[in-house]
């Protein structure tokens, strides 16, 4: 049990320090891209051509598959926690190979972020055993269910349709709510997919249910929308700040999409549900932290005259006497001859 468990450690912690790395790579990835085309926050996709992109696609697919496979040695209350080390090497790559500076207040954010996402997994419910892909389709189904899911395509069409043409380069919480939201629901969907895969290899073919497929095109439908807009977050704002927002908002909301599909919560203590409260209020609290001690970000369309030419200061004479101009307007009574001797 020990080793298996060091196992499972292991592997989480590969997985969180790959998957961590990969925003780095793909942000370095999406600025080279970015250079000579369309930028992704602009609705380019020139980072699709860009092999540097890839390799941070690569990169998080590893840890992606190392945090899997760290599943079947470990259990998820050990496995599940470590996934916070990804916002941490993140956070340092940023901070020494984007110079992304990483406030102190920042630090304290992050740190916010992981203790409130820790104490949301130490108290989460467990989850029931399923059988079958029909069991998850009557769950995916159910009135409540089925509420959560219209209210969050809802949102995501206002946020897309709505938001991101005025404020998708201003307010970072456009890009990672579509991430989040979308997000919660593509891991339903996985965990269809997983079953069936499972029941498959045990003999229990699942391929002619037509559940199947309908969770497979919701699965690709909802990886491809994170993933565009998560570019684009990555391509606009500071990876220090986006990487630990997006992990607290997509804990957050998978959680609470597991708690109304599966009725996790359904028999379980009042201290378990005042823990998770409290763990919700933490991660809000970082998320607060971080998104007000981030750095206003240039605008993408800047002057180019005005950030290269030179700033000059200079001194003419006015009734005899050599003034300076302010900011605040012209002398009344300027009357000069600018010569060259009075610039500096």
């Amino acid at each position: 049990m020990y080793s298996a468990n060091l196992t499972g450690f292991g592997l989480a912690v590969a997985s969180s320090a790959f998957i961590g790395s990969s925003f780095i790579i793909k942000k370095k990835g999406l600025q080279k891209a970015g250079a000579s085309g369309t930028r992704a926050s602009s609705g380019g996709y020139g980072y699709l051509w860009e092999p540097l992109w890839w390799i941070g696609m690569v990169t998080m697919i590893v840890g992606e598959f190392a945090n899997f496979v760290a599943y079947i040695y470990a259990p998820a209350v050990l496995v599940t926690p470590l996934g916070a080390l990804s916002i941490i090497v993140s956070a340092v790559l940023a901070h020494f190979l984007l110079k992304e500076k990483l406030k102190k207040l920042g630090v304290l954010g992050c740190v916010l972020c992981i203790v409130g996402s820790v104490v949301i997994v130490l108290h989460a419910p467990r989850e029931h055993d399923l059988n079958s892909v029909d069991e998850i389709w009557a769950l995916a189904t159910q009135p409540v269910f089925l509420l959560y899911t219209a209210s969050a395509v809802a949102i995501t069409l206002v946020l897309v349709l709505y938001c991101e043409p005025r404020y998708g380069r201003t307010n970072i919480m456009v890009y990672i709510g579509v991430c989040s939201i979308i997000g919660s629901l593509t891991v339903m969907s996985i965990k269809a997919i997983g079953i069936a895969i499972k029941l498959t290899l045990e003999g229990s073919n699942q391929a002619a249910n037509f559940q199947t497929w309908v969770f497979v095109m919701v699965s690709v439908t909802c990886i491809v929308t994170q993933l565009n807009y998560l570019n684009k977050a990555l391509d606009t704002f500071n990876t220090a700040v986006v990487s630990p927002i997006y992990y607290a908002m997509f804990t957050s909301l998978t959680i609470l999409a597991s708690a109304i599909m599966f009725k996790d919560w359904s028999g379980q203590s009042a201290s378990n549900i005042v823990s998770a409260l409290c763990g919700f209020l933490t991660v809000l609290s970082g998320t607060m932290v971080l998104h007000s001690t981030r750095d206003p970000d240039p605008p993408p369309n800047a002057d180019l005259y005005a950030q290269l030419s030179p700033q000059i200061s200079w001194l003419v004479h006015a009734n005899g006497e050599i003034w300076k101009p302010k900011e605040d307007g012209l002398h009344s009574e300027f009357v000069a001859i600018i010569r060259q001797d009075h610039f500096k």
